[in-house]
């Protein structure tokens, strides 16, 4: 993935720092966590991803000649620079310094816990704030909506087929990617293939058998052109008589020693279709032939289509995947949780909010997961002081310091293998049981003494 500008941000992000610079408060040290406040499309949970394009974004995050040029083009109601030549020195000369502790990408994670945390100058982590938001909740919320359907498709290969109807070129990039950890085989996606390795997959669209006088000329020219494996599309017409032609050019295809891998079903009744085209191809002994279903799939609707008896092996899933049917957006936020004061000391701070699930929580936060004989037993949100006296491991891990990569590199088969483990551990709360996860006692108090203060100082 190309550099990000530091200018893929919120004009608020830049007026904050601003601010911190002009009253000397940027170099305060301080500590945020990015965490979500429920599970999207009502699971309990969701599979974190976006990581390594974060890290990406952080250690090359530098404000070049021509973004400061912009900065300063920038003017206020009154017709005044927005900002002083002085503050546009200092961010020629800003990188970032500090550390970020994340959990792995792949990692099943519950609402509140902490995705990742930084700690560096308020000023760096300030201006990071809605580069890092944008990166994580969009892949987290693909990764996750791939889980579900590879939970509802029970085994089936998932083809992630959603380019066409992404939400622009690098939404289309990113969701091919965070679709492979969560679970999708392969995908349409070309570009995806060569920037991360993930596997493509691909057929043929109507227009091919369209562009041809008679559709079995289609397929034998589709069939001789290409190399193995051979699908073809047989509903552009009349989708039995289309299955017919593909069996015929199977045949074909067999004295050439030679496979009909499969044939895809675009629309129609799916369930009556596959039923009658499973029949077919058993009949004419192509019993090893796929059939491959598209046409607005999603976890609902395999699930249905499996209940009602479809005879379907692979998956294509498009639209309802890439662009996050039902759940537009994730809601992660990212809090300030501690700040340094002048003489050295941590102060913990923390949002406080009548509104159930908005308020935050204060200090330098860790999750630790237990797991026993290949099974979750429980997670607790401690404070990192507490990491030792905890059972379990610790679910954020070290990915940055002093401004540098200090984690090994993971391949993203890596990502996706450990995906896998995680669906598995957490296939319940995927599907949409929910759970409460604690927060230790240290932190519970220190809560309860935050909001009193806060009430004696109203």
């Amino acid at each position: 993935m190309n550099t990000l500008s530091p200018l893929l941000t919120d004009l608020y992000q830049l007026t904050m720092a601003y601010g911190y610079w002009k009253s000397g408060k940027a170099n305060q040290q301080a500590v945020f966590h990015l965490f979500f406040r429920k599970g999207p499309f009502g699971s309990g949970c969701a599979i974190a991803a976006g990581l390594q394009q974060v890290m990406q974004a952080i250690t090359e995050f530098q404000f070049r000649e021509e973004e400061i040029r912009y900065l300063k083009s920038l003017t206020s109601p009154n017709g005044k620079p927005l900002f002083e030549q002085a503050f546009l020195d200092y961010l020629m000369q800003l990188s970032f310094t500090g550390s970020l502790d994340a959990v792995p990408e792949g990692t099943v994670l519950f609402p509140q816990e902490p995705v990742l945390r930084i700690e560096s100058s308020m000023i760096e982590c300030q201006l990071l704030e809605t580069m890092i938001l944008n990166l994580m909740n969009f892949q987290t919320l693909i990764a996750t909506k791939a889980a579900r359907i590879c939970e509802a498709a029970a085994g089936d290969a998932v083809l992630e087929f959603g380019l066409r109807r992404a939400h622009g070129p690098n939404g289309g990039l990113l969701a091919s990617r965070a679709a492979y950890i969560g679970g999708c085989l392969a995908t349409s996606n070309v570009e995806a293939g060569k920037v991360w390795g993930i596997p493509v997959r691909g057929t043929h669209g109507h227009s091919w058998i369209m562009s041809f006088e008679k559709e079995e000329e289609a397929f034998r020219t589709y069939a001789i052109s290409m190399p193995d494996p051979c699908i073809l599309l047989v509903d552009t017409y009349d989708t039995l008589e289309g299955i017919r032609r593909a069996i015929t050019i199977g045949k074909e295809l067999k004295g050439l020693g030679r496979t009909l891998a499969g044939i895809r079903l675009d629309s129609g009744d799916l369930v009556q279709l596959s039923i009658a085209a499973r029949s077919l191809l058993d009949e004419a002994g192509f019993v090893n032939t796929k059939i491959v279903a598209s046409n607005d799939l999603d976890e609902q609707r395999i699930s249905t289509l499996k209940q009602q008896g479809a005879r379907i092996d692979v998956w294509g899933v498009g639209t309802r995947l890439v662009t996050a049917d039902q759940c537009p957006s994730l809601g992660g936020v990212y809090k300030l949780s501690l700040i340094q004061d002048d003489q050295g000391d941590w102060m913990p701070r923390m949002k406080i909010s009548s509104s159930p699930g908005k308020s935050s929580m204060p200090g330098k936060l860790q999750t630790m997961r237990v797991i026993q004989n290949k099974a979750w037993i429980s997670d607790m949100i401690v404070h990192e002081h507490e990491e030792s006296a905890q059972p379990g491991m610790p679910l954020l891990q070290p990915m940055i310091r002093k401004g540098q990569v200090v984690a090994s590199p993971v391949s993203i088969e890596e990502i996706k293998a450990h995906a896998a483990i995680q669906r598995v551990l957490f296939r319940k709360y995927l599907k949409g049981a929910q759970i409460h996860i604690p927060i230790s006692p240290s932190i519970r108090s220190l809560i309860d003494q935050l909001r009193n203060l806060v009430v004696k100082t109203d």
